[in-house]
């Protein structure tokens, strides 16, 4: 059954959601840590529980607000409805991201206490280099293209498990880990953990982020026309995103439909049960 849920609801089912995927991104660093110094084995159990932490939140907060969790996948369904499909508005948009970015802030500092760290220590772990740069680019454009490609082509429903799966290859195969998100980057700035990032290095991944969601839109418009998407969801980005938020055929699953009377959240269609 798809609820009909006001914008307030929406903003509070993404600000739960974005804090709950830093907490498992940061907590899952932090227990690999301390059980193993063994650099690899600590990154398996960090991306796995990612991976999975991230499907399940999709899941869970798609039917509500499309589990964008995720800045890029917001600006993709807002870009979606400017040019004529499902969407989100841009006051939709603005609130979301603020939203996204309150939650992954909390989730972080949640993180912290709960290994008895010392909330609020940013992070010192400098990732700078062009390469990291690049493996940015491409580790958002290719969830914004799982994403639309999954919600063009009319499988929304794949959208959780594919963009899961995505991240926790991603994470592997792109030099600087896959953060893929905005939100969950900033978030992750406030924790000198295993996962961490240094403030110093947020305007690169955060520039790198933009390019790659704005190269992922292109590459599907490439693909797959510029037909339009029904979801957004993700992630994202162990980082959604996801996604990423990923289901509106933006990153993280679907876009909300283009302004619903009744202040529905036109994303939720996608997750509806079947029969």
């Amino acid at each position: 059954m798809t609820a009909h849920t006001s914008l307030s609801r929406r903003a509070a089912a993404e600000l739960i959601g974005t804090a709950g995927l830093l907490v498992v991104v940061i907590g899952s660093g932090l227990q690999a840590a301390e059980l193993s110094r063994d650099t690899g084995v600590a990154l398996i159990a960090n991306s796995l529980a990612s991976a999975i932490g991230l499907g399940l939140i999709i899941t869970l907060f798609g039917p509500l607000s499309g589990a964008h969790l995720n800045p890029v996948v917001t600006l993709t369904s807002w870009w979606a409805r400017r040019t004529g499909g499902e969407g989100l508005g841009g006051r939709e948009a603005f609130v979301y991201t603020v939203a996204q970015t309150a939650g992954a802030i909390g989730g972080a500092l949640l993180a912290e206490a709960m290994f008895g760290r010392t909330p609020g220590t940013f992070s010192t772990q400098v990732r700078d280099g062009g390469h990291l740069l690049i493996g940015e680019v491409v580790a958002t454009a290719g969830l914004v293209l799982v994403i639309q490609g999954l919600g063009r082509i009319g499988r929304p429903r794949l959208i959780p498990a594919a963009v899961a799966a995505y991240i926790a290859a991603a994470i592997w195969f792109t030099s600087s880990g896959s953060f893929a998100n905005p939100a969950g980057t900033i978030g992750r700035s406030f924790s000198d953990s295993f996962t961490g990032i240094a403030p110093e290095s947020l305007p690169g991944f955060v520039a790198a982020q933009l390019i790659g969601g704005i190269l992922g839109l292109a590459l599907a418009a490439l693909l797959y026309g510029n037909g339009n998407g029904n979801g957004s969801e993700s992630g994202g980005g162990a980082s959604r995103t996801a996604v990423p938020a990923p289901v509106e055929t933006a990153v993280p699953a679907s876009l909300p439909q283009t302004g619903p009377a009744d202040g529905a959240s036109p994303t939720k269609a996608a997750y509806e049960p079947v029969g």
